[in-house]
Formats: C-alpha cells, structure tokens, sequence
C-alpha cells in the first residue's frame, strides 16, 4: 500500500500539471505554446542542463558509465524501431523519429525529481542530453531528410549541455549569483513543460485509434525492456538503472509533432500517436515505477 501511495505522489503532481493546460484550452483561454516552447527550449531547459551538471554530486566515473548506457540504450532502440517501422510498412520519415524519442523533458525529468529527488534529476538530465543531441542530429534528418553539424551546436540545450560537462569536469562553479540566477531560470522549465504538454494534447486531433495504440503499446514495451536490459548489462545503480528505464520509456514527445509539422511529414498521424501514447502513460508509467523503485 506504501508503494502505490509513494507512485501517485509521484505521478499526481506531473499529470495534475499538464491537466491545468488542457483545462485552460477547454476553457477557450489563449496559450501561445510557441512563445512558451521557446522561452522553455531556450531558456529554462538549457539552465536547467547546465546547473544540473554543474553542481551534481554523482561521481565522475557513474556519470560516464551513465552516458554510454544512454547511448546504446538509443542504439538499440533505434534498431529496435526502425525493424518496426520496416515489418509494418510505415513511412520511415512519419514514424521512426517518434517511436525513437519519448517525452525525456516534460514527463522524464519532473518523474525523475519527483520520484528519486535532487540525485534524481541529475541522472535524468544526463539521460536528456543524450537523447537531445541524438534527436537534433539524427531525429532531425530522419524527418527532413538532411541535417547540419551547425544547426545542433546552435541549439541551446546542446551549449548547456556542453558548457555543463565543461564545468563538471574542470570543478568550476559560477559565481552565486550567476547560479542562483540561472537555478531561478532552470525552475521556470519543468511547470511550463508539463502545462505545454496539456495544452498540446488538448490541441491535438486524434486520426484513427488502432494503429497509433499498438504502437504505443509495443514502443513502451520494447523501451522499457531495453532499458532494464542495458541497465543491468552496464551494471547502473538502482536510482540510475531505475531514471534510465523511466526516461527511455517516456511517451511520444509533442515536439516530434513540430518537426512533422514543419518538415512535411504526416503530422496529423505523430499527433495520433502523441495522444495515445500519452494517455496510455498514465497506466505503465505508474506500474513501470513501482517495478523500479
């Protein structure tokens, strides 16, 4: 009874948040998640990256250890989606960058600092890294066909990543105040996301139910048994083993709604998929940390 107490702390205040963005759509009140988007992806994320790296307090060698389990948990994951995608005959362009990459911003790491706390956060934010150079090169050309070294360096949540590993690895820290600002800046991502993702799935039209639940469905499987598999092969402690199952196996991310959108691939059928492996989250989210903790 403990531990279902425990998982709905944890879960309540993430699915409570993006239900405020939903409700404020239904409400008919203007959200321009463009502007928010942005503030989030330029601004708090990546301050959030950059302090989380930082000042965390995992030792150096856990912290690679981590990196590279992340790294082959997204190769076998992208091997693992892309055999799906080939057996299915779907359009590669339409569904291989979504079935590869969950939710790891907006449900990962508020999950993880929930659940885990401060120690927590710092291994999901690792794990985000991971996945947000991995997904602005190679998402990005599996969507439009072509990607750019320099368009991944621009990306802010690159530099905080980068500027991060810097700083950790030399023992700088910015002056206090620098980094009571930037905290301040980094807390303003993790509402806004999960408000943002409210309001994207309320916005969002779903186009057929079927396909999009099965492929959520075996997306969520084949993540979550990766992750436990690359977990205990890279020989991770049970928080960092437990924050790289749950962000691997976060749910379709609404920014792969965006990249369709604005590459000219079948928007409408990443929004199906979105949705549904949203709503499917709320069940195996919960039962996939009660597994972990």
């Amino acid at each position: 009874m403990s531990l279902v107490l425990t998982v709905g702390e944890v879960v309540a205040p993430v699915f409570l948040l993006a239900t405020i963005g939903y409700v404020w759509v239904r409400l008919g009140l203007d959200y321009d998640i463009a502007f928010v988007t942005r503030m989030s992806m330029t601004l708090g994320v990546p301050c959030l990256i950059f302090v989380s790296l930082m000042r965390t307090k995992i030792d150096p060698a856990a912290l690679t250890t981590l990196s590279l389990a992340s790294v082959a948990a997204y190769g076998a994951i992208t091997v693992a989606m892309l055999a799906l995608v080939l057996l299915a005959r779907l359009d590669l362009r339409t569904y291989l960058a979504p079935l590869i990459f969950g939710n790891t911003g907006n449900l990962g790491l508020p999950l993880a600092l929930f659940a885990f706390g401060d120690i927590g956060l710092d291994y999901a934010v690792v794990v985000f890294a991971v996945m947000a150079i991995y997904s602005f090169t190679v998402g990005v050309w599996i969507v439009s066909g072509g990607g750019s070294v320099l368009r991944v360096i621009r990306e802010p949540m690159v530099a905080g990543t980068l500027l991060g590993t810097l700083f950790l690895w030399q023992g700088w820290e910015t002056p206090t105040f620098v980094t009571n600002t930037l905290q301040l800046v980094g807390q303003l991502a993790i509402p806004l996301m999960l408000i943002t993702l409210g309001v994207a799935v309320a916005r969002l039209s779903l186009r057929g139910f079927l396909r999009p639940a099965v492929l959520a469905i075996l997306k969520a499987g084949a993540c979550i048994a990766i992750g436990l598999a690359v977990a205990h092969a890279f020989g991770l402690d049970p928080v960092a083993g437990a924050v790289l199952v749950l962000q691997v196996s976060t749910p379709v991310a609404v920014t792969s709604y965006l990249l369709a959108s604005k590459y000219g691939a079948d928007a409408d059928a990443v929004a199906g998929l979105v949705v549904v492996s949203t709503l499917s989250s709320v069940v195996y989210i919960p039962l996939t940390l009660a597994y972990v903790m």
